[in-house]
């Protein structure tokens, strides 16, 4: 069996746990392969693409490539598509010797698994903050279940997310998704999400809105994972409000990766333990 190559791209890219966790899961499913990191600014993405990404069997996409990537892929899937992001490219060799590249998303399925797992509900209300690719993503899995989604975004972002939420509206129904400033929210929600990098190391004393929102809000999910506890995550805690960041979501998504690209199938069990692993891991750092 010939050595696989797979890494993750991002900008900044300095945090990520990716190699720790897929080298756990090749080790699983016995796969003899490398797992690199790239720190890719947005501007190089292209080059980068071509003349090297290219040449990996697999890749995954962070911040801020989710969506920029996919102009350059060959193939979406129809998820992906839908959701408007890929976090997963796979590149497969053809016939004649040409590599094809098809993008995925498996955040949805993380994040997903990750509320089970917690014992959190959607209910009817979720609020997004941020609307980039893991926060399209987020809105699309609520919407899906029905819930009316508060999409809370900076000014620079709002006529784009308000495109976003038009598109909502027309899939899941009127009224299905709004568009509000953070600064300016005041609504309620079953469900809390943190959808931006607000909070993530090295910034670890922001917090993406007020106090106020928090306590309005009856869970709370931070797709950051690092650190394990961020300031929201911290803040809900407090109020006595349920709250989990991105960690085992983090992992499910990798395992669903890992099942695009080998096929790798793994037990709740073994995921479970990566995602206490994972948390240690970070405190050794």
């Amino acid at each position: 069996m010939s050595k696989k190559y797979y890494g993750v791209i991002g900008h900044p890219i300095g945090h990520t746990l990716s190699p720790f966790i897929h080298t756990r899961l090749m080790a699983l499913s016995g796969i003899d392969g490398e797992y690199g990191v790239y720190d890719i600014d947005i501007n190089e993405l292209d080059k980068k693409f071509a003349d090297t990404l290219s040449k990996l069997n697999g890749l995954n996409v962070t911040i801020p490539h989710k969506q920029a990537i996919m102009r350059l892929l060959d193939e979406t899937d129809e998820t992906a598509k839908l959701y408007g992001s890929v976090n997963t490219v796979a590149f497969v060799q053809n016939d004649n010797g040409s590599t094809c590249s098809k993008g995925y998303t498996t955040d949805g399925i993380g994040f997903v698994t990750a509320l089970e797992n917690a014992g959190m509900s959607f209910g009817s209300t979720a609020t997004v903050i941020g609307c980039g690719g893991v926060g399209r993503v987020f809105a699309n899995t609520c919407a899906v279940r029905n819930c009316k989604v508060n999409l809370l975004v900076r000014e620079s972002a709002f006529e784009r997310t308000e495109l976003f939420a038009e598109s909502l509206n027309k899939r899941f129904g009127e009224g299905t998704a709004k568009v509000f400033f953070i600064g300016k929210f005041e609504g309620e929600s079953d469900l809390l999400i943190n959808a931006s990098p607000v909070g993530m190391y090295p910034k670890t004393d922001y917090c993406p809105v007020s106090e106020d929102i928090i306590s309005k809000s009856k869970s709370v999910f931070d797709a950051v994972y690092n650190p394990a506890d961020t300031m929201l995550v911290k803040k809900a805690r407090d109020m006595g409000i349920k709250a989990i960041s991105g960690m085992t979501m983090l992992v499910y998504q990798a395992a669903a990766a890992q099942t695009i690209w080998n096929g790798s199938v793994f037990s709740s069990e073994d995921i479970d333990k990566l995602a206490e692993d994972c948390f240690k891991e970070l405190n050794n750092r």
